[in-house]
């Protein structure tokens, strides 16, 4: 190829490039860099209101049926405090959270999946720390099923993170044995969807834990080795 003929053909494919990035925009399916975000500093959490314990366990209900309409900051704001953030200012060894965990390892990470991209619950500034921009609810769907995760407002990704056992001050037998590790880790998990689940009840909102698409988010979220994606939860207004 001549450089006449170069010069032809790059500014096409220029053109074509800026086109299918556009497009892929649109889609919501074009991933950005974390400093296309900023971080969210959410409203102190309300610590009282809502139904009563035993109404929530009353309405607590899997609501697959969710709408699009964002959740205003303060509910968001309460959800995650819920499912898994700070209440105490000790709790064996470092600060006590919302749901137990083995030795108190707090090995579960929140991501946060919303319309305009991916952040990490950060529970003890209570904030969300960006990872990734762009709309990415399409790969919460667990190979094509589940595509109401898709439109919802809000999705948290459940993801393990190993090497936080190491660092637990009270090391509980069998906590560095990998199988005893998925049970505690599980389990950690399963807390905090159950809280998720009650806050929903007590506050009127749809909630829908699942199965997700681990290897296509554990690519986005550009995960450790020693992390794992375990399951999704989607939360917003029923519909």
């Amino acid at each position: 190829m001549n450089r006449r003929t170069l010069l032809k053909i790059v500014p096409a494919l220029t053109v074509l490039a800026a086109a299918g990035s556009a497009r892929a925009e649109e889609a919501g399916t074009a991933p950005g860099p974390a400093q296309d975000l900023q971080p969210i500093a959410l409203p102190k959490p309300q610590t009282d209101g809502g139904k009563s314990v035993l109404a929530a366990l009353q309405e607590r209900r899997t609501n697959r049926s969710i709408k699009p309409d964002a959740l205003p900051p303060q509910m968001l704001s309460n959800l995650l405090w819920a499912a898994f953030g700070v209440n105490r200012d000790k709790g064996g060894g470092q600060v006590g959270r919302t749901a137990a965990s083995a030795s108190n390892s707090q090995e579960i990470d929140l991501y946060v999946i919303l319309p305009e991209g991916v952040y990490l619950y950060e529970a003890v500034p209570h904030r969300l720390a960006p990872v990734v921009a762009g709309d990415l609810r399409a790969k919460v769907a667990d190979h094509g099923r589940g595509g109401g995760a898709a439109k919802a407002p809000v999705n948290l990704i459940f993801v393990a993170d190993i090497a936080k056992f190491s660092k637990a001050r009270f090391q509980e037998p069998g906590l560095k044995d990998p199988e005893i590790q998925k049970s505690y880790y599980c389990v950690a998990t399963g807390l905090i969807a159950g809280n998720v689940y009650l806050f929903a009840a007590s506050q009127g909102l749809a909630a829908w834990f699942h199965n997700c698409n681990k290897p296509a988010l554990a690519a986005e979220l550009k995960l450790r080795p020693d992390q794992r994606v375990l399951y999704a939860q989607t939360v917003g207004y029923p519909a």
